[in-house]
């Protein structure tokens, strides 16, 4: 065997098209240091403490504050929340939307939303800022308006995930985006022997936006994972 030399450099060896480059993962310190790279206020912090009280996992302050980017890039003005919980996912949305959005948030559990509206009302979004839509989600959202949406964010019912990418899709602007919270689903996504029914219908969605061609896809590992994708021209 001929020996790489400086006259004579070994060749990088090439990779497969499938082939993916995965670097290794991070430290546990470094993931908890990029999840709180964005401090949460003491706003925040209440309207977690709300959540503890009413039994809800809010999105994690990394996925909060990709949020919070997402609509700022956007300058949305109007956008849909599934799952207000206590408030937590809103404020960081409203933190990042145009001076005259309007959230628009819906939750099965009538004091779920009394409690947001007091984080709401504490982190200053008051008035027509904020409207409070009591109900299941697939009975509320096809009375809202069609291809109106700049943001849609989903942190509902995981079985009915499939269900709100549909929504989502006729909701959005083009150009609009949607997000999934818990897309990793407490590391039952990624491991294939776990098949219960909410497991199942987040994996379903993360590839069926694979192999559509009018979104563009991305799943960040913040939290419990967000599956963020934007809908494009010669979206139905």
């Amino acid at each position: 065997m001929t020996r790489p030399s400086s006259d004579h450099p070994a060749r990088p060896r090439r990779r497969g098209a499938q082939e993916a480059v995965i670097t290794a993962p991070l430290a546990p310190a470094s993931w908890e240091y990029a999840e709180r790279y964005v401090a949460e206020d003491d706003v925040l912090v209440r309207a977690r403490e709300r959540a503890e009280q009413i039994g809800v996992a809010p999105i994690g302050a990394g996925g909060g504050a990709a949020l919070r980017f997402l609509a700022s890039v956007l300058d949305a003005r109007a956008v849909v929340e599934i799952g207000t919980g206590s408030g937590v996912s809103g404020i960081w949305l409203l933190r990042g939307m145009s001076s005259e959005g309007v959230l628009t948030s819906v939750d099965i559990e009538a004091e779920h939303q009394r409690l947001a509206k007091e984080g709401l009302t504490e982190a200053g979004f008051t008035g027509a800022r904020a409207r409070m839509i009591p109900g299941a989600a697939l009975d509320v959202l096809p009375r809202l308006t069609d291809g109106h949406y700049d943001l849609v964010f989903c942190d509902g019912d995981k079985e009915e995930y499939p269900a709100y990418l549909d929504a989502a899709m006729v909701l959005l602007r083009v150009g609009g985006i949607a997000c999934f919270d818990n897309a990793l689903w407490h590391d039952r996504v990624a491991d294939p022997a776990q098949r219960d029914p909410e497991t199942t219908a987040v994996r379903e969605v993360l590839r069926t936006v694979t192999e559509r061609d009018d979104v563009v896809p991305l799943l960040l590992p913040v939290g419990d994972g967000l599956l963020v994708l934007q809908k494009v021209d010669g979206a139905a």
